[in-house]
C-alpha cells in the first residue's frame, strides 16, 4: 500500500465540484507535484489532505490510517503556505521552535532539533534575526525549517515559490529538492509553473477543471501528453492536423480527427533547400540562451526554439525546418 493515498477525494461547493473523484497513491519519500492552472482544484486537494477543507466525498489514508475527518493538528503534517505565515514578532529561532513548543518538547531536545533544522536550510547564522530582516528566499527557508522540525510524515507545499523573483525561484526550487532528498520526506507540492514541476518532481499530476488528467514522470509527461490541454500547458507545442495510416492499429478510431503535437525545440532551422518544409520568418525574439521564431509554413504557423550558439539570428526571408 502507498504511504499517502487519496481515494475518490471530492469537494463540492453548491452545484460546483471543485475537485471530483481524485485518486492518487504516493510512495514514501516521493516528491509529487500537483500542476494546473488557477481554479483547477489543486490547492483544494492539498487543503483536504491537510484538513483545512472538509472533503465532500472520498478518503485520505496516511500509512494505512484513515485521516479524512481528523483535525489538522492531529494529522501531524508539515505545511508551507504561499505567504510563509511567519510570526513577525518572533526571531527565526522562535519561529522554527513554535511547533515544538506547542507539543511541549523538553528544552534540551527542542534546542537540538531547532539547530538541526536551521543547519538543514543553511540559516544557522541568522537564528536571531527577524523575518523583516531576511530576503524572500531566506523567509521561505525559515518556513521550510518550521514545517520540518516537527518531523512530519508528509510535507505539503502550497505554491512555495510564487512570491519570489525569477532568479530566486530557480535557485530555491533546487534547494527544496536538496532538502527533501536529504531528509527523505514524502512531499506534495502545488504549483502552476510547469518548469518548476518538471525540474524537481518524481511524478507530476496534471489537473484540469477539478479532475486529474495525467499522472506521469516529468519526461514522459512532456514527451507523451495525453490531451491537447496537457500538450499546451506543459511547455510550448505546435498543434498540426494529421491523418491516419491504414495500419494505425485497433486502438485508433479511423473516423476520428487527429492532431500532432510538435515541440518547438524539435524543429531545426537550416538553409533553403536542405530541409523538408519551407517557412517564412514572421518574427524572432532573443531569450538569452535561445532564439524563438514564428514561421509561416504550408501547414500553418509554427513556433521554433533554437539554442543561441553565438551566431546572428536567421535574417533570410525563408528557411527550412
Amino acid at each position: 500500500m502507498a504511504f499517502l493515498t487519496l481515494e475518490n477525494l471530492s469537494k463540492q461547493y453548491g452545484a460546483t465540484w471543485a475537485v471530483a473523484s481524485t485518486s492518487l497513491a504516493i510512495e514514501q519519500g516521493e516528491f509529487v507535484s500537483l500542476l494546473g492552472p488557477s481554479g483547477c482544484g489543486k490547492t483544494t486537494t492539498l487543503q483536504m489532505i491537510a484538513g483545512f477543507v472538509e472533503a465532500s466525498a472520498g478518503r485520505v489514508l496516511l500509512g494505512g490510517r484513515d485521516i479524512t475527518h481528523a483535525k489538522p493538528a492531529s494529522r501531524g503534517l508539515g505545511v508551507v503556505f504561499q505567504s510563509y505565515a511567519l510570526f513577525p514578532h518572533m526571531s527565526v529561532r522562535d519561529n522554527v521552535a513554535f511547533g515544538l513548543r506547542m507539543r511541549k518538547v523538553p528544552a534540551p531536545e527542542l534546542a537540538q532539533r531547532v539547530n538541526q533544522a536551521l543547519a538543514l536550510v543553511r540559516l544557522g547564522a541568522h537564528a536571531e534575526r527577524y523575518p523583516r530582516e531576511l530576503s524572500g528566499g531566506q523567509r521561505q527557508r525559515v518556513a521550510l525549517a518550521r514545517a520540518l522540525v516537527i518531523a512530519p510524515p508528509v510535507l505539503l507545499l502550497d505554491e512555495p515559490l510564487s512570491n519570489l523573483d525569477a532568479h530566486l525561484r530557480e535557485e530555491m526550487q533546487f534547494e527544496i529538492r536538496r532538502i527533501q532528498r536529504e531528509v527523505n520526506i514524502t512531499t506534495l507540492m502545488v504549483t502552476h509553473d510547469q518548469a518548476e514541476a518538471l525540474s524537481i518532481s518524481d511524478r507530476v499530476v496534471v489537473m484540469e477543471a477539478g479532475r486529474v488528467t495525467q499522472v506521469d514522470a516529468p519526461y514522459r509527461l512532456y514527451e507523451h501528453p495525453r490531451t491537447r490541454f496537457i500538450s499546451d500547458f506543459v511547455g510550448k507545442a505546435n498543434a498540426l492536423p494529421g491523418s491516419l495510416a491504414d495500419n494505425a492499429g485497433p486502438q485508433v478510431d479511423p473516423q476520428g480527427s487527429l492532431q500532432l503535437s510538435l515541440r518547438p525545440e524539435k524543429i531545426d532551422l537550416c538553409l533553403p533547400g536542405q530541409g523538408r518544409l519551407q517557412g517564412e520568418v514572421l518574427a524572432r525574439f532573443f531569450l538569452g540562451s535561445q532564439w524563438l521564431y514564428r514561421l509561416r509554413t504550408p501547414v500553418g504557423e509554427l513556433t521554433v526554439v533554437q539554442r543561441d550558439d553565438g551566431q546572428p539570428a536567421m535574417k533570410k526571408a525563408h528557411c527550412w525546418a
